[in-house]
C-alpha cells in the first residue's frame, strides 16, 4: 500500500508531465525508471557539480528553515539539481552551473526512488515546496568556501563568516 504523502508527491511531480499517466507508467514499468519532464511550469532546476551540490545541501539542512525543496542527484553525470520556483527573469552564474527553465527537459525518477545513479536526495513533499532561491544562494556560497578551504588546507577556519574576495552573486534576478 502506498502512503498518502508518497502518492501526493507522485501526483504533484507527474502533473508537470505532458501526459501524467504515461509519466507514472514510465516510473512503474519503464527500463530507466525515469521520465522526461518539462521545467518552467511548476519548477525550474539549478544543476551544479556534485561536490558543491552535496556541500550546499548539507548547508541547507543546517539552516533554521523548513526542510529543503526537492533535490535530485545524477551520480552518473556527477551533478546535483535543486528545484526552484519557476522564474523566467532569473539567471544564475558560476562555474559549471546550469539553469533549466521553460523550454528545458529534466530526467526525473519516481519520488520514491532513493537508489541508483539518478535518485532523490530530498524527494518532493507533494505539497509543492521548493528551494528558496536566497537560501540556496547562501548555501552555494558556503559550499564554495568550504571546498576552497579544503583545497587550500584551511580546515580550521570558520565557514560562513567570510566573503570570498572578488566573488559575485550566484543568483541575479
Amino acid at each position: 500500500m502506498r502512503s498518502a504523502p508518497h502518492q501526493q508527491a507522485v501526483e504533484w511531480l507527474a502533473a508537470a508531465a505532458v501526459d501524467p499517466r504515461a509519466c507514472k507508467r514510465e516510473w512503474e514499468h519503464g527500463a530507466s525508471g525515469a521520465a522526461l519532464l518539462p521545467a518552467g511550469r511548476f519548477w525550474d532546476v539549478l544543476s551544479v557539480p556534485e561536490e558543491i551540490g552535496l556541500f550546499a545541501l548539507d548547508a541547507l539542512l543546517r539552516l533554521p528553515l523548513p526542510m529543503p525543496g526537492p533535490t535530485l542527484a545524477d551520480f552518473g553525470a556527477h551533478r546535483v539539481g535543486f528545484f526552484l520556483p519557476p522564474d523566467p527573469e532569473s539567471y544564475w552564474v558560476g562555474q559549471d552551473i546550469r539553469y533549466s527553465g521553460k523550454g528545458s527537459w529534466i530526467a526525473v525518477p519516481s519520488p520514491r526512488r532513493t537508489t541508483g545513479t539518478l535518485r532523490w536526495l530530498v524527494p518532493p513533499d507533494g505539497q509543492g515546496a521548493l528551494h528558496l532561491p536566497t537560501a540556496l544562494e547562501v548555501a552555494l556560497h558556503q559550499a564554495a568556501e568550504m571546498l576552497s578551504d579544503l583545497v587550500n588546507g584551511e580546515r580550521g577556519r570558520p565557514v560562513g563568516n567570510a566573503v570570498r574576495p572578488g566573488a559575485g552573486r550566484d543568483h541575479l534576478g
